[in-house]
């Protein structure tokens, strides 16, 4: 059930449970009947009196020289109420997630298709609009850089150059070579996050000229941080509230209109709303960085991967936004979860004009993933090896060293992975039925040209920040007479956060009176809802407040009564075992506030080798896919995904699920549909008409073949994250089975009709 306290226009909204679901339930999620239903407030739906509306000048041009900007005709236009460009920028006209180097409105150079350049606040959208077409801009065009891998050597593009980050690792001994060498090239296409909520808030201004900003993001103090310097106020005069997200897997991780709302607000004086259209929301996110890999595999004749040689080239975009990250994570686990004695990796993440590219589910293991599966495949064939068995002879375990030199010390369950998945019943033959065939409906094709293959992989993912990131979530716990409210500022983006804060709250202090807060920045960092962090961290932090108050309670009670009293399971027991009160009934009549800020194990960046206890943990996922394929014609149906996981610890089974099944869903996408198309720099199919997305239609049946849980040591509850391992290698395994169905060599992602008909 969902209540509403205290809220402000249609937005703000505080979760209240009632019903018993501790850890390890299949809790309901309150957020899940509203949604829907359509009667959760999402950020689009704010509203305010007398609220202007705000849009947004983009440049049509991938690269250009602003020569002038004329918004006098704009200007007279009835309606509107202010026309902001690079001039009206209060403080530095730059942003960036992990360093400034992006305009917040651009001065004079364009380098990516969809840049800003002015802003419009007006009473109507309609007119807003009018007014975006009545500012004249001139440019002069110029060549874009649109090559990442040219961009290495490239006059640069950006005073702070074409190279945001070069990596090197080497590890082991270069020398060692192998019985059996294979090389391989790969490309991976652009990605769109394609979240179905477009980017949306509203700005509010105060009299005494500070803002407060409600904003569908992931990471509200990272966006404050960003803001104030554009803005030049200090913190507490620029306050942000989480408004309802409508999905976001990384593209919300990086500022978009955030600063621009605050601007036209503060000029104006009146609330400023914003909501994006489609076509606005792929040029107004970042995106999957593409990429080129190659590859040069070393085996023994028994199988053994000895060594590992590569190269991999991320396409950044026009900005730096998490491209650093990204790379790190490629090149990191540019082996997979197989266990080699000797890598030498280079990687390279560039500036070019294309789209910005940043966070996207996955973070960078997407990319080398179905590269390195597809090496192991071409591996097993060439030493007559099942595909499984070659996974099985390299797999990691604990206590092993990747390529970076550190030791996994945590749980690495990758062979209980492969095999359980292995094991996993094969789906039935192939239906006689229309709507089971590739093209379905369409009635294209014909039975008897049907192939079906099958295809597997496996993924490794690191768990939270890395590279001596100073990875912290605060929570608060309020206590007044038994009831519980649970403040963070940990962003739900429908990953199921909020239930989760029930689930632990309920767990350790025994009520369902819980209330959570809605996140905001009057309470400490949370960090992002990326990198399968939140869990483990923000789950981490109300774990522990929720506890302080606990340790809080006995001590009161001693000094109440004088007597001693120890929590076993949520009861407290005296220490002479004379006398028990559950903590939920212990907690009536008192009051309490903690506050704990929690923190996991430190880690470390690499040094100029690649070299560095650089992560916190990892995760591992294995999958399997069954497709049939109608050469003749390039079509492709999946019959079936089948998965097995390394989970840590389940404490929500019906999320697990969801997140699985929205991760592997992401992944095929990605394998055989989802490509945002480039010419010159442009998007060509800023739309969801022609970016295709996975409909019901698409998405096979899913099967959990197994959760592995082995509790992960230092992890809450040893749970580890879930959403992004079915991303990983759900890809390669679709890839996998086309290729094993019609005996293409697919090097390239997504797979379109024409790589796999026949001439």
């Amino acid at each position: 059930m969902t209540k509403q306290r205290g809220q402000l226009m249609t937005t703000i909204e505080s979760y209240e449970s009632k019903t018993k679901s501790g850890v390890g339930v299949s809790a309901q999620r309150p957020d899940a009947v509203p949604k829907a239903t359509g009667e959760f407030p999402f950020s689009s739906d704010l509203s305010s009196h007398n609220m202007l509306w705000g849009q947004t000048l983009r440049s049509p041009y991938p690269s250009a020289h602003i020569k002038n900007i004329d918004i006098s005709e704009a200007l007279s236009i009835s309606g509107v109420h202010a026309i902001l460009t690079a001039n009206d920028v209060p403080g530095k006209n730059l942003f960036g997630l992990e360093h400034p180097d992006q305009p917040v409105l651009a001065d004079d150079l364009i380098r990516y298709a969809g840049e800003p350049i002015a802003l419009v606040a007006a009473e109507h959208p309609e007119i807003a609009a009018k007014a975006i077409k009545a500012i004249h801009v001139i440019f002069e065009e110029l060549t874009p850089l649109i090559d990442a891998e040219s961009s290495i050597t490239a006059d640069p593009i950006h005073p702070e150059g074409n190279v945001i980050r070069h990596l090197k690792i080497d590890y082991g001994d270069p020398s060692t070579t192998g019985d059996l060498v294979i090389e391989g090239t790969y490309e991976v296409g652009m990605q769109d996050q394609a979240f179905m909520g477009t980017e949306s808030g509203m700005a509010v201004p105060s009299p005494d000229g500070s803002v407060d900003l409600y904003i569908s993001t992931q990471w509200l103090h990272s966006d404050q941080n960003q803001i104030i310097e554009a803005l030049d106020l200090p913190e507490d005069m620029v306050r942000l509230t989480l408004a309802g997200v409508g999905g976001a897997f990384g593209g919300r991780e990086d500022v978009s209109m955030h600063v621009h709302l605050c601007m036209l607000a503060l000029h104006t004086g009146r609330p400023v709303k914003m909501v994006y259209d489609r076509n606005e929301s792929f040029l107004g996110h970042v995106h999957r960085h593409p990429a080129k890999i190659w590859y040069r595999h070393h085996a023994t004749k028994d199988g053994h991967i000895v060594k590992v040689e590569g190269k991999i080239i991320l396409d950044g975009g026009a900005y730096a936004s998490t491209t650093s990250a990204v790379l790190a994570n490629a090149c990191c686990f540019s082996t997979g979860p197989y266990r080699v004695s000797s890598a030498q990796i280079e990687g390279w993440g560039v500036r070019t004009n294309n789209p910005p590219c940043g966070a996207m589910r996955g973070f960078g293991n997407v990319q080398t993933c179905f590269a390195i599966e597809a090496q192991m495949d071409k591996v097993a064939s060439a030493l007559g090896i099942d595909p499984v068995e070659l996974r099985l002879i390299n797999a990691l375990e604990q206590g092993d060293t990747i390529i970076t030199g550190q030791k996994i010390t945590g749980a690495a369950p990758v062979k209980e992975v492969i095999s359980s998945l292995a094991g996993h019943p094969m789906p039935g033959p192939a239906e006689n039925n229309l709507l089971a065939r590739p093209g379905g409906t369409g009635r294209t094709t014909d039975q008897k040209h049907i192939k079906r293959g099958v295809g597997f992989a496996v993924s490794i993912k690191n768990l939270m920040f890395a590279e001596g990131f100073d990875d912290s979530s605060e929570a608060l716990c309020q206590v007044h007479d038994g009831n519980v409210a649970i403040h963070t500022a940990c962003v739900e983006v429908g990953q199921g956060f909020i239930t989760l804060v029930h689930q632990i709250a309920e767990e350790v202090l025994g009520t369902s009176d819980i209330t959570v807060i809605p996140a905001d920045t009057s309470i400490g960092s949370a960090g992002s809802t990326s990198a399968s962090r939140q869990t483990w961290m923000s789950g981490g932090a109300v774990l522990k407040a929720c506890e302080a108050v606990v340790v809080k309670l006995i001590e009161q009670i001693f000094e109440d009564e004088g007597v001693k009293y120890e929590n076993l399971d949520g009861t407290l027991v005296s220490e002479d075992g004379t006398k028990t009160i559950p903590v939920a009934e212990a907690l009536k009549g008192r009051s309490f506030h903690e506050k704990v800020v929690h923190r996991h194990a430190p880690t470390f960046p690499l040094n100029n080798k690649g070299q560095g206890d650089a992560h916190v943990s990892f995760a591992f996922a294995a999958h399997r896919a069954v497709v049939d394929v109608d050469q003749e014609l390039g079509l492709v149906r999946v019959i079936e995904i089948a998965t097995s996981q390394d989970v840590g610890r389940i404490l929500n089974p019906l999320q697990a699920v969801g997140q699985i099944e929205g991760g592997i869903t992401q992944g095929l996408g990605l394998a055989v549909l989802e490509e945002l198309v480039m010419k010159n720099g442009v998007i060509q199919n800023a739309n969801f008409t022609d970016y295709l997305l996975p409909t019901a239609l698409d998405t096979p049946p899913i099967e959990i073949a197994a959760l592995i849980e082995e509790p992960e040591p230092g992890a809450p509850f040893g749970a580890k994250g879930i959403g992004e391992p079915p991303t990983i290698s759900s890809t390669p395994a679709v890839v996998a089975a086309i290729r094993d169905a019609t005996g293409v060599d697919l090097r390239r992602v997504p797979v379109r009709p024409e790589d796999i008909a026949l001439e």
